[in-house]
């Protein structure tokens, strides 16, 4: 089977590993997999197989996500048997590949995603009219595509994100590297892992941890980058915390921050299903995060973690203390939680069965 992946840019985002991976592990189950991005380069770009070809639109960067010349004439000419759109930018395409590929026999199925909590372009609601098919990341997500934006229940299919770095079966606490940072053996490290953007909204983890008892040992480590990045900084500086608040930059694989911490702490007000979240828990970490589309599904409630109103600071900080006390049975259910329910091959053979229903190789598999 030829997929083709399409995506804007491999910047360091969730949806890009997400894509990354995909492309990986269909390589690996003796696809044809192609990488299709508008935008050459990217953080994630070093990340990419030789398994995996690669093809970019733009002759140079032009720096702009939206840009994708010759796209239909790409995918006519390739002719693959899946399309599948990842990212904000690639599904609003969805409508023009169908539209370039119309003549065609045997015609690819282009598969559009859901993995947003944001509004949706027009350009992207077209196309989920006129694509074949719609993978949704979470049951909410798919409850959005139906109630919201129309689509029957039979044209959707939720197959959750997949973990991607799971934790080696010899993971160990990281000392060393919370020592490197200043953290004590009673220090609770709160982690959180995601681009710098607004919605990520960082700079409330911020302002939660500062209001932390004055007892309560602590250190707030933020991973990732992006435009968000130098106010989330600043603020740091301006509430004297910066001894406290560690940014560290870009993380090709933050597994070893994963082994290092003690609760992942998430204030996103925009979500579909948080990556972050799921890593954080298969590596034994609770979670605490704020409420947004898909964290219920993220979390089993009071045994994994804890989902929280937005403007609810103090019920947010008695979340962290609760959980910082978890013992090491609990934290292993949230290991074996996300392990299971976000397991790469579970995900990825429920993406070649729906393409292979999609190309008339066999039945229909359940829609859940």
């Amino acid at each position: 089977m030829k997929i083709l992946l399409i995506q804007d840019w491999l910047r360091s985002g969730g949806t890009e590993r997400q894509t990354v991976l995909l492309a990986h592990a269909f390589a690996a189950a003796g696809q044809t997999a192609t990488l299709l991005t508008f935008r050459p380069g990217g953080a994630l770009e070093p990340t990419l197989s030789p398994a995996v070809t690669r093809h970019v639109l733009q002759p140079f960067d032009l720096r702009l996500d939206w840009c994708a010349p010759g796209l239909g004439r790409y995918v006519a000419r390739t002719s693959p048997d899946i399309v599948l759109c990842m990212g904000r930018m690639a599904n609003c395409y969805g409508s023009r590949i169908v539209q370039a590929t119309h003549g065609q026999r045997p015609r690819p199925a282009v598969v559009g995603t859901m993995r947003t909590g944001k509004n949706l372009p027009w350009l992207f609601r077209r196309s989920l009219r006129r694509v074949h098919h719609v993978v949704a990341n979470s049951a909410a997500a798919k409850s959005v595509l139906i109630n919201r934006h129309g689509l029957s229940a039979g044209k959707v299919t939720v197959i959750y994100n997949s973990l991607v770095f799971p934790p080696a079966p010899s993971a160990r606490r990281n000392e060393h590297l919370r020592a490197a940072h200043g953290a004590t053996p009673s220090t609770t490290v709160l982690l959180n892992v995601a681009m710098f953007r607004p919605e990520k909204n960082q700079r409330a983890l911020v302002e939660l941890a500062s209001a932390l008892p004055a007892d309560f040992d602590w250190q707030l480590w933020l991973a990732g980058d992006g435009p968000a990045r130098p106010a989330c900084a600043a603020l740091a500086r301006k509430l004297g915390l910066a001894d406290r608040v560690k940014f560290l930059g870009f993380q090709a694989d933050p597994s070893a921050l994963y082994a290092a911490a003690d609760v992942a702490v998430h204030a996103s007000r925009s979500e579909s299903l948080s990556n972050f979240v799921i890593e954080a828990q298969a590596h034994g970490l609770p979670a605490v995060a704020c409420e947004a589309q898909g964290l219920e599904e993220c979390i089993v409630p009071e045994v994994t973690g804890t989902v929280v109103p937005h403007g609810r600071p103090d019920a947010f900080r008695a979340a962290i203390i609760k959980f910082a006390a978890l013992d090491v049975a609990r934290r292993q259910q949230a290991a074996d939680f996300a392990r299971t329910t976000f397991d790469p091959q579970r995900q990825i053979r429920a993406y070649l069965d729906l393409f292979s229903t999609l190309t008339g190789d066999k039945p229909a598999p359940p829609t859940p």
